[in-house]
């Protein structure tokens, strides 16, 4: 009774083991015929590790611009919540603060073509009980990376190895865009016209700063350019433009040949900004004769003229008889 005995044990650990509370068990047992006992204690690894119990969820992802286009920049908007209710938890008899940490946050794309220019961050402090944060990462899609969802991957070092997690980030990449569609005719009638279009969003999140600009050889647009602003996914605009001919140009006049019309839709998604060319479309000319048309005119006035006349002197006749 009252004596004690000791030894000591020399632990190595591994220069890649992963930083967090470990457990280690120690039986002892005083003869060969003795039943074991068995004591477990904690040993840390690492030198930053934490009892605290607070788990962080991803809460919300947002990419700006919801769906990028081969080359854009943008930026993607992680929001990681702590789920803990109460300031403190029990566990085995033992009172723990419910605080998450984040020591580290990394978003590390998985598929070719995609670039997080953002460094991680490190050292974001604690969060307490309901509370969230929200970090961001600069992203950049390359000019020919595929169309469709590609998959980036958030890793985060919490308070220690069984609180880190990694979570699955999408990232849409889409190359639709401004569609520029005749809803009229082209004619250029006596080299004159109104010119008609469809303005249709294909992309599936809203553009800025839309703008339609059309140009061909020997003709002027009124207005020069028609902007129209902002145009959320699959919304439609009707546009409109006054075309005048310049009889000086080698292409009007003279010919019945088609003029050549290209149309440009500007737009931006999100910082980027793009253009896109319709130069497949063709001005018919058209001469009509206005002389005849107006003889025409005059005829019918006259015509209208002659028999309101013919009325007035019947009528007169009409009352003398009587």
């Amino acid at each position: 009774p009252d004596k004690f005995a000791s030894k000591e044990f020399h632990l190595f650990v591994d220069k890649n083991a992963q930083k967090g509370i470990r457990s280690i068990d120690i039986r002892t047992r005083i003869d060969k015929t003795s039943p074991w006992s068995e004591k477990t204690f904690d040993i840390r690894i690492g030198t930053e590790t934490f009892d605290s119990k607070g788990t962080l969820e991803l809460k919300e992802v947002i990419s700006n611009p919801e769906a990028f286009m081969p080359g854009d920049r943008g930026t993607v908007t992680v929001t990681l919540s702590n789920t803990a209710t109460t300031p403190t938890v029990t566990i085995d008899g033992k009172d723990y603060d419910t605080n998450a940490r984040i020591q580290a946050a990394v978003l590390r794309p998985l598929s070719e073509g995609v670039v997080v220019l953002e460094a991680p961050y490190g050292e974001m402090g604690l969060l307490g009980p309901g509370d969230s944060i929200k970090l961001t990462f600069n992203v950049m899609v390359s000019e020919d990376v595929s169309e469709g969802t590609h998959n980036l991957e958030l890793a985060i070092e919490g308070n220690s190895f069984d609180y880190n997690s990694r979570k699955n980030i999408p990232l849409e990449v889409d190359s639709s865009n401004v569609r520029v569609i005749p809803s009229k005719p082209l004619r250029l009638v006596n080299g004159e016209a109104t010119l008609e279009f469809d303005v249709a969003n294909t992309h599936p999140n809203g553009y800025d700063s839309v703008s339609i600009r059309p140009e061909a050889e020997g003709v002027k647009f009124y207005p020069a350019e028609y902007f129209i602003g902002p145009m959320d996914a699959d919304e439609l605009f009707t546009i409109e433009f006054d075309a005048v001919a310049d009889p000086s140009s080698e292409n009007i006049g003279g010919t019945s040949e088609p003029i050549n019309l290209s149309l440009s839709a500007s737009y931006g998604n999100g910082i980027n900004k793009h253009e896109n060319l319709v130069s497949n479309l063709r001005i018919q000319q058209v001469e009509e004769n206005q002389g005849s048309s107006s003889g025409l005119i005059v005829v019918v006035i006259l015509l209208v003229a002659l028999t309101a006349a013919g009325v007035l002197i019947y009528r007169k006749r009409q009352r003398e008889n009587k």
